[in-house]
């Protein structure tokens, strides 16, 4: 049975090698030092912290994935907006139509976002199936970023 709850933080050693898993795979065009993973993994496991929320994805009570998503307000939407920070699942559970689940449960969770973005990199070829099957497409915007 596929389960989705809030990531709390007695789950952060088994949500951490998952974390550290996703950043070292394909889906990740770059390193991001351990510290920043392990302190983004405390504020999602944080209810007070309003900006960052964790799911912990379950198959049979065990942990097999993680979601970070967070909100935001597009003035090119008009709306507030969800963001998809890192969706992940372990190997063996790729393929089961999870991933269609868990943003099944985020809609449904958030149905006043008007918007929902995530980022991928061209080598994950299996997320960009299924974000498309899903609906989502390119927009064809450069990304900059400056790290402070």
């Amino acid at each position: 049975m596929f389960e989705i709850r809030d990531i709390a933080i007695s789950d952060y050693d088994t949500v951490l090698p998952m974390v550290q898993e996703f950043y070292h795979s394909s889906a990740v065009e770059h390193d991001v030092d351990s510290a920043i993973l392990e302190r983004s993994l405390r504020a999602a496991a944080d209810p007070a912290e309003p900006m960052l929320r964790g799911l912990l994805l379950l198959e049979d009570g065990a942990a097999v994935g993680y979601a970070y998503v967070t909100r935001y307000y597009s003035a090119e939407v008009g709306a507030h907006c969800l963001m998809f920070e890192e969706l992940y699942f372990k190997e063996t559970c790729r393929g089961k139509g999870y991933g269609t689940r868990v943003f099944q449960y985020v809609m449904a969770e958030y149905p006043d976002c008007g918007r929902i973005r995530l980022e991928v990199t061209d080598a994950n070829k299996g997320a960009i199936r299924l974000y498309e099957r899903l609906g989502f497409r390119f927009l064809q915007y450069g990304q900059m970023v400056l790290d402070r």
